[in-house]
């Protein structure tokens, strides 16, 4: 573990202290996982279900308080070096087996910030070196509401998925729903909610989903 020059060394002896507590739970929980390579760090009051679906790279950490609901068709895959917030929220399927979502795979040195919800239920696929800020939202499902004589709970959903590329920035309290695709080197501004597909070499800045380029040419 490598410190800033500017961190005394009372502090450091807190990181260390607190750091060492999160690897003794990783040591128990490890053993219920699929899959665990080199370090697992685990907060406290981390919420870990259905583990035999869930496969760790190394140096995963889930920290205070997130939620990682395993129980899906595909599994819930962390790749190395990725950081799941305090409070995030991870669901793919109900708690109580009435559906089975398919699940999440996130690669190497990304993370999602604090207090985020990921609703895998669809596929969501997250690249590498992807920065998901604080209060995000990934929603991979949608009502089916065409029918107005029936209710909307009635008629189902539809899955369609997420998927985001390499090297993103997503910005805090962000909303993507079902079925968008982004690209990789995209940069999607706070508070912005993406309804559609972000091509490569994006910057998103408003609730319209409009890039750079397209309000250049407007």
């Amino acid at each position: 573990m490598e410190f800033n020059s500017e961190i005394t060394k009372s502090d450091k002896i807190i990181i260390l202290l607190r750091t060492g507590f999160k690897f003794i739970r990783g040591i128990w929980k490890r053993l219920f996982l699929s899959e665990a390579h080199g370090l697992l760090l685990i907060g406290r009051h981390v919420t870990i279900s259905h583990a035999r679906h869930i496969r760790c790279g190394r140096n995963v950490k889930f920290e205070d308080y997130s939620e990682i609901h395993g129980l899906c068709k595909e599994g819930l895959i962390f790749g190395d070096n990725v950081t799941i917030g305090r409070g995030v929220m991870i669901r793919p399927s109900s708690y109580y087996g009435g559906d089975l979502g398919h699940g999440l795979v996130i690669g190497n040195n990304s993370s999602i910030g604090p207090h985020g919800y990921i609703g895998c239920s669809g596929p969501i696929n997250i690249g590498n070196n992807v920065m998901i800020g604080p209060k995000c939202s990934l929603f991979a499902e949608n009502h089916v509401f065409n029918d107005s004589s029936k209710s909307i709970k009635s008629q189902g959903v539809k899955q369609k998925g997420i998927t985001i590329g390499d090297d993103c920035w997503i910005g805090s309290n962000v909303i993507i729903l079902d079925g968008v695709t982004i690209g990789s080197h995209v940069v999607i501004g706070a508070g912005t909610l993406v309804t559609k597909d972000i091509p490569n070499n994006s910057l998103v800045l408003d609730k319209r989903n409009k890039t750079i380029s397209d309000m250049e040419t407007k």
